[in-house]
């Protein structure tokens, strides 16, 4: 059976195959791949620094040599391990980097086993491609709700709510691995590549109707160390906003329940204290530690509230220009009242 070709990529094309292999090697992979994508590489890392070496110093025949050799022993695994099982009728899609040796070697045996194979030509590039067309040429064609306020009021917890209500949402820090503050690493959560970030990002766009409205956090340009392209920045940086207001106190017993599980490694909290946009000064940083040292996380969050956190939103207020659909006042923000939240964001987005 002669392996067929794909021209162009993205997910309505990628989802009318019954797997999409990506053949490249695990730190490949690692960095970005299409949606819904398997590795099976037919290179592992170290494999591929080999073939590489010979190719660059030695010659390019030897170094087709000893690739085939290990391309054949490696696609054989593959075919007795995670495609055994699998029927006459499948259908897979396989990439390489740019739709070269890797993917035609392994889309070769596929289709001579008797499976209807398709490679995509110019591989993950003709991918990553359509990706930067879509988030940084074009446009999102989808209207946002931005759900705003003070540090600690809820708004990440609002949003779970939105969407377990049904509603659609998009959680720009569930995908970027960090919580968007000095405060925000995820312990043992590397955030993903850049290119990773923005693949996950496109494929959660397209599966929003643009007929019904998108809450998102409110957010800078960026989210730890991930940069929110510009298709999706514009048009949060226009969208309507809805804000959450809380008491001092509400809000610093919140953060501290939230970032008990990273605050507590002292010597990471030292670190953040001491990156401060405003310097603490020495016997400010002690007077803190103090505080941690004695479990006195809340009375630190409304010191790290008063001295940073709420004079960097109020600098932001001064500035915003966006359309203000209303304010949702918190109570104690426990989950009665985010809840209760999340019901009237739902009533005011609806006029």
């Amino acid at each position: 059976m002669p392996v067929e070709h794909l021209a162009t990529a993205d997910l309505a094309s990628l989802a009318g195959f019954d797997a999409v292999i990506d053949v490249r090697s695990p730190a490949e992979f690692a960095e970005d791949h299409a949606p819904g994508a398997i590795n099976l590489p037919v290179l592992s890392n170290e494999e591929r620094a080999v073939v590489g070496t010979v190719y660059t110093q030695e010659s390019r025949f030897k170094a087709r040599r000893i690739g085939a050799a290990v391309i054949a022993r490696n696609v054989a695994a593959h075919l007795e391990g995670p495609l055994a099982d699998k029927p006459g009728s499948f259908r897979p899609l396989v990439y390489c980097w740019r739709g070269g040796q890797r993917s035609h070697a392994m889309a070769t045996i596929l289709s001579e086993v008797g499976w209807r194979t398709t490679v995509l030509d110019g591989g993950y590039r003709t991918w990553r491609r359509h990706v930067t067309a879509r988030l940084y040429d074009g446009e999102a064609a989808l209207s946002f709700v931005v759900i705003d306020g003070q540090t600690g009021t809820g708004k990440t917890d609002v949003l779970g709510r939105l969407a377990a209500a049904g509603a659609q949402v998009l959680d720009l820090e569930g995908l970027a691995a960090h919580r968007g503050s000095l405060f925000g690493a995820l312990p043992g959560r590397p955030q993903p590549s850049q290119k990773l970030f923005e693949s996950e990002l496109l494929a959660r766009l397209d599966g929003f109707d643009p007929g019904r409205p998108v809450f998102v956090e409110a957010e800078s340009s960026k989210v730890g160390e991930r940069m929110v392209p510009p298709a999706v920045w514009s048009k949060m940086a226009a969208a309507p906003r809805i804000e959450l207001v809380a008491r001092p106190e509400a809000r610093a017993a919140y953060l501290a329940a939230v970032y008990r599980d990273v605050v507590a490694d002292r010597s990471w909290l030292d670190d953040v204290l001491g990156r401060l946009p405003t310097p603490a000064g020495k016997k400010r940083l002690a007077a803190w530690g103090a505080l941690a040292d004695g479990g006195q996380w809340e009375a630190l969050a409304l010191e790290l509230m008063e001295l940073h956190y709420d004079p960097a939103y109020r600098r932001s207020a001064k500035r915003e220009t966006r359309l203000r659909l209303g304010e949702v006042a918190m109570g104690n923000l426990g989950g009665v009242e985010l809840d209760r939240a999340a019901a009237e964001v739902l009533r005011m987005a609806k006029g």
